[in-house]
């Protein structure tokens, strides 16, 4: 995390962020089923084949290979547009929150639902390197497991904050999932609005540094 500088923790901590927030909202938007922790949806998917569930299993796999999906879009954008030009990737994302957003509006959640989780598998490319994940942006368990590791590492003598940004990402995913769930309280699928607003945003903020990088 280090080597991506200031402003790339803190855009992990935002993408983070909103990965938990449009996940709260997919979760009680599908009834306990997650469009961006598939970690869950795999326990799931093996729970409704013991029980013999095949409707929930099915529901299950489905998000799941949507999900894998949307990961090759994001890294296909990456490799297409170059590994460092990460507005291209958020621009992808915020194209399929934009038809998740209007499709759920319009009624048709289960379709948007798919864009959605579409979009989340293609955020994990944003931080893509030499075709592989740089940053984990949507699951926490990888980053808890380093989190512990640097913690260690600074116990022994080692830097003293590196773990610092892996509980950012954290707390990041849990403040998000804490804002989306109150959000869908309030305003229920129509809170997927506000995730893509700031993708936008955020597309539209990294573009700009980008450019200002290549003409400095």
């Amino acid at each position: 995390m280090k080597d991506y500088g200031r402003r790339g923790v803190m855009l992990a901590a935002a993408l983070s962020a909103l990965a938990g927030y449009v996940d709260a909202v997919g979760f009680m938007t599908l009834g306990g089923f997650f469009v961006s922790f598939m970690s869950g949806n795999s326990t799931r998917l093996g729970v409704g084949l013991a029980l013999g569930e095949w409707m929930q299993a099915a529901i299950a796999l489905g998000l799941i290979g949507l999900f894998v999906t949307g990961v090759v879009i994001g890294a296909t954008v990456a490799r297409r547009f170059g590994e460092g030009r990460r507005s291209a990737v958020l621009a992808a994302e915020a194209v399929l929150l934009l038809i998740g957003a209007g499709l759920c509006t319009a009624g048709w959640r289960e379709a948007g639902m798919a864009a959605v989780v579409l979009a989340m598998g293609v955020e994990n490319a944003v931080f893509q390197r030499e075709g592989d994940v740089g940053v984990g942006l949507t699951y926490m368990t990888g980053t808890l497991v380093r989190m512990g590791q640097r913690l260690t590492t600074a116990l022994h003598g080692g830097p003293g904050w590196d773990w610092a940004p892996f509980l950012m990402l954290w707390v990041g995913l849990s403040v998000g999932g804490a804002i989306g769930a109150i959000s869908f309280l309030h305003f229920g699928v129509l809170a997927l609005w506000t995730a893509f607003g700031i993708v936008a945003g955020l597309t539209v903020l990294v573009a700009g540094a980008e450019a200002r990088a290549q003409g400095g």
